[in-house]
């Protein structure tokens, strides 16, 4: 059994974009886990409808 590992999981979340407004896009987190318990977010991104991924930063969700 590993003690530390890194997992992905992708979901659909409700994102601002200034361009385009409200957008609903996959947004797919990094996280490291120890004993299967997620201690950090390593990195999020998102794909976009035509298909580059963009960094989350990018887009923000309280306005």
């Amino acid at each position: 059994m590993k003690w530390i590992t890194v997992k992905r999981q992708t979901r659909q979340e409700n994102r601002f974009a200034p361009n385009m407004g409200r957008v609903n896009a996959k947004v797919t987190y990094i996280k490291k886990q120890v004993l299967g318990i997620p201690i950090k977010t390593l990195h999020k991104y998102r794909e976009t409808y035509y298909g580059k991924v963009k960094d989350c930063e990018d887009c923000v969700l309280s306005k």
